[in-house]
């Protein structure tokens, strides 16, 4: 099922946290409505008895890399 990933980056050496887009994950289902596999000849109301009618709930993602911050490393001169 197709579903949003949410990234936030945590910086460990500044304690800053940037939060990145969502990021769509499309599934290869072809019975999910958002998929790209999904066929177009799919109508309700079957379409609604055997298909997936909503994204999953977003998987969230937050890595700690050992670095300053964007913005910190920029005000420290540091790349």
């Amino acid at each position: 099922m197709c579903r949003f990933r949410r990234v936030r980056n945590v910086f460990l050496r500044c304690g800053h946290a940037e939060s990145l887009p969502d990021q769509l994950i499309e599934c290869e289902s072809t019975t999910c409505k958002f998929s790209p596999n999904h066929p177009p000849t799919c109508r309700p109301p079957t379409c609604t008895k055997t298909c997936w009618q909503y994204r999953q709930y977003p998987e969230q993602y937050s890595p700690n890399i050992d670095r300053y911050c964007p913005a910190c490393a920029v005000a420290l001169g540091r790349s």
